[in-house]
């Protein structure tokens, strides 16, 4: 499956140090030739003579030691490895990843890779949600970088959470998906997203929004990418940046979101629409900025409905098409999305109670119910918005598979 391939381990300071042991043993007995790095943290669970037994290759710990006068050693090992795995991956080592800071061997040497890197994250649930990791993660998400998602289990801790590192197994098949191309079941697929909230002018300078980051949607758009879709973005105003190989389109206003989606959906075969979309626009916009005088205590907004963007989208989808929804909700959750499920003849809803702590506008975590024709309902526990956005990808591949069946 591996054989001959390059693979470079790199053991970060956790207590899932130990998981790795068995993760080195697998690399081997698949044909792969492993070279391990260690930080010092993990040194302090796992001693390197161990991965050097199983490796059968040196441990390198030191970017100073310099046992080849005629190279340096990371640079060498860099250029060496076919592909980097970081498990366990900590919060210290994913954050200097995305923000290239490099002052030992671990993070020199992933600092000059070039080859495809997978992380297996592995600390508590409260780290891995905390907005640091979650924007680290998104940020080498956005550079590329292949996840393997932590698991929900009995932590170090004592209690119950997010954050165990994935088991070896799992990982052994995610590096043999990444190394062969094998994890792009969405090879040769379009699929447009969309993200971001809407904005409706009121004046010149105000508008109604909503308060969407785009966080949701950006994620979407990166995990359908690296399962190999040709990606579309169609986005509002956001300060997100856009993932890599990802095309992006532009919008500001519900208008401009309908045409761009109705155009580009017709040569797709999926759509999944994240976008916040504003329901209402002001009837008559004002050419000039509305000033507040002493005569004018109060005024009427006179509000008209703005384009049904799924409704326009049904009267075009072909058979083989794929369209997911969202609804985000505060009341009546599973009656209202139901709905909107049947309304707008959707193969997928995902539907959130915003209301709730935690979950929807602007933050890193999501709870999600998903929804499908004749199919009961799946709601999944709290979990990082790229741990969603993973979770839809898997659908999206699931419902235009069965398309095609």
């Amino acid at each position: 499956m591996l054989n001959g391939k390059h693979v470079t381990l790199y053991v970060t300071g956790s207590i899932a140090g130990y998981k790795a042991l068995t993760l080195t043993r697998l690399l081997v007995k698949a044909g792969a030739v492993v070279r391990v790095v260690m930080t010092r943290a993990a040194q302090a669970f796992v001693t390197p003579l161990s991965f050097q037994v199983l490796s059968k290759n040196k441990v390198m710990t030191d970017p100073f030691e310099g046992a080849d006068p005629a190279v340096v050693d990371h640079v060498e090992l860099a250029d060496w490895t076919d592909l980097a795995i970081i498990a366990p991956a900590t919060a210290q080592l994913i954050g200097q990843l995305a923000n290239g800071l490099a002052d030992d061997m671990a993070s020199l040497t992933l600092m000059a890779t070039t080859a495809p890197i997978l992380l297996a994250p592995a600390m508590n649930e409260h780290m891995l949600m905390s907005p640091a990791v979650q924007r680290n993660i998104r940020t080498l998400r956005t550079d590329g970088v292949h996840f393997v998602d932590p698991e929900r289990g009995f932590l170090a801790e004592g209690y119950s959470g997010q954050g165990r590192m994935a088991e070896p197994e799992t990982i052994v098949t995610a590096v043999s998906q990444v190394i062969d191309g094998g994890d792009q079941p969405l090879a040769g697929k379009k699929v447009v997203v969309t993200a971001g909230g809407t904005r409706e002018a009121i004046d010149p300078v105000r508008f109604i929004g909503n308060r969407s980051s785009g966080k949701m949607g950006y994620a979407v758009a990166a995990s359908l990418q690296q399962l190999g879709a040709e990606v579309t973005l169609i986005s509002g105003p956001t300060r997100l940046e856009a993932p890599n190989h990802v095309s992006v389109i532009s919008v500001t206003t519900t208008e401009e979101l309908r045409d761009q989606v109705v155009q580009t959906f017709k040569s797709a075969d999926g759509l999944v629409m994240a976008a916040a979309v504003a329901d209402f626009k002001p009837a008559k916009v004002a050419d000039h900025k509305i000033k507040k005088t002493t005569d004018n205590d109060h005024m009427v907004l006179e509000l008209v409905k703005t384009a049904d963007i799924l409704k326009a989208v049904a009267t075009v989808k072909q058979a083989n098409q794929v369209t997911v929804g969202f609804a985000a909700e505060t009341n009546d959750l599973l009656e209202n999305a139901n709905k909107k499920l049947q309304s707008k003849q959707l193969d997928l809803l995902i539907a959130n109670d915003v209301s709730q702590p935690g979950v929807g506008f602007n933050g890193d975590t999501n709870q999600v119910t998903f929804l499908q024709p004749n199919q009961p309902p799946v709601k999944t526990p709290l979990m990082a918005k790229t741990a969603i956005a993973d979770l839809i990808g898997e659908k999206v591949v699931e419902l235009l598979t069965k398309k095609e069946g």
